[in-house]
């Protein structure tokens, strides 16, 4: 098809048509003719000599941080042997925006390359391209399309802050305290109980006597340290925020808590609307849910915990939410039994009261304002929380 400059001397050409018409000059109809052809015979020389173009992409990082910026290279391959007299290319990161190259000459079987930085933000999943390319003649009057690249994905997590301490929690010993975990593989070392084998377990595990008995697959599930156990719970609940800028810092306390424990030893589970918890040694797992995850206005808390409870002992339960109210109040009484130790993360412009609910179970609260920073608070919190239980 004409390009910008093709199509504005085919409009030069039809005045100059016009003005033939009304003044009858010959001269105005020949600069007319000449105007009209030159478009019509760079878009016939475009189309007899197209070329055989290939582009590619190659993304530096396909997943970062909010806030970070990332590389894009695009790289284009003459596949004959005739020059690409020129060349335009676009390529789109889908509500990030879009950057354009242009090549002089593109010589018989040479590679171009361009790149372009990203700066990546907000959160969520983004598909970058498809790359168009477009030759044209030397004169730049018309262009064709001649490839198009594939499509990417680039994830931008959410933004992360390096937190540093934790409450104190219980080991094996419920008479000893420590401030890190126990570092050990998830499933601990100790025999717990017999179930039923599910896909994926590991054959290992497999408890033979109990399956010459029942003739049925049984995995011996051996016990979790208490403080190597933690769940991270985000609460998706709509009601529960005073605005958008309230859950973004939520998002941000969660990912930022999840890199901590998994940082510091903890076997962690995390749970932001799913049907089951996630776990979070699977990080990229982890930050790709929290990359999507929007408010839900139908979400029943205490059902999920209900659900995803384990009824076991020790550890430490993390709840990051916004207002804290009775619901979020009954949850973690539900969790409590399960972990020995409540961090709760409020993200509010006030105090709420029902804070003073979840001092009297003893949780430590970390309340930071809509779009303030974690890290300071969570540290004070913490190191108050050392205070405690030395002064005991």
């Amino acid at each position: 098809m004409p390009s910008a400059r093709g199509w504005a001397l085919l409009g030069a050409g039809s005045a100059f048509f016009i003005l033939w018409w009304t003044f009858g000059d010959p001269e105005l109809l020949l600069v007319g003719v000449f105007l009209v052809l030159a478009p019509l015979a760079a878009l016939a020389y475009v189309r007899l000599h197209r070329p055989v173009v290939e582009i590619s992409r190659r993304i530096g990082s396909p997943a970062v941080h909010d806030g970070d910026t990332t590389m894009v290279t695009l790289f284009v391959d003459n596949r004959t042997r005739r020059p690409v007299p020129h060349l335009t290319m676009f390529d789109e990161v889908d509500k990030l925006g879009v950057a354009g190259f242009e090549t002089a000459r593109l010589a018989g079987g040479e590679r171009a390359s361009a790149s372009y930085r990203v700066t990546c933000s907000p959160r969520g999943v983004y598909k970058v391209g498809p790359a168009r390319g477009h030759a044209g003649d030397p004169l730049g009057l018309a262009e064709v399309a001649v490839a198009d690249s594939s499509v990417d994905r680039l994830v931008v997590y959410p933004a992360v802050e390096r937190l540093s301490g934790f409450p104190q929690t219980r080991g094996r010993d419920p008479l000893v305290h420590a401030s890190r975990p126990e570092h050990s593989q998830r499933g601990g070392e100790d025999f717990y109980t017999l179930r039923e084998y599910n896909r994926g377990d590991d054959l290992r595990r497999i408890h033979w006597p109990s399956v010459a008995k029942t003739d049925e697959l049984m995995i011996r599930q051996l016990e979790t340290p208490w403080q190597s156990r933690a769940l991270v719970l985000l609460d998706v609940r709509e009601s529960a925020y005073e605005s958008e800028q309230a859950f973004e810092t939520a998002v941000s306390g969660a990912a930022s808590v999840v890199d901590h424990l998994v940082r510091t030893g903890f076997d962690a589970d995390f749970w932001a609307g799913d049907a089951n918890t996630l776990d979070a040694s699977k990080y990229s797992v982890i930050m790709e849910r929290l990359a999507v995850v929007q408010p839900d206005p139908s979400i029943d808390l205490r059902a999920v915990a209900t659900r995803i409870r384990h009824r076991g002992g020790g550890g430490a339960l993390v709840l990051v939410t916004g207002v804290p109210d009775r619901e979020m109040l009954a949850v973690q009484r539900l969790l409590a039994p399960d972990y020995g130790n409540t961090v709760l993360m409020s993200v509010s412009s006030t105090t709420p009261q029902t804070v003073i609910g979840f001092h009297r179970v003893g949780a430590a609260t970390v309340v930071v304002d809509p779009g303030a920073r974690w890290a300071p608070e969570w540290l004070k919190t913490m190191r108050a929380t050392w205070a405690d239980v030395s002064a005991s």
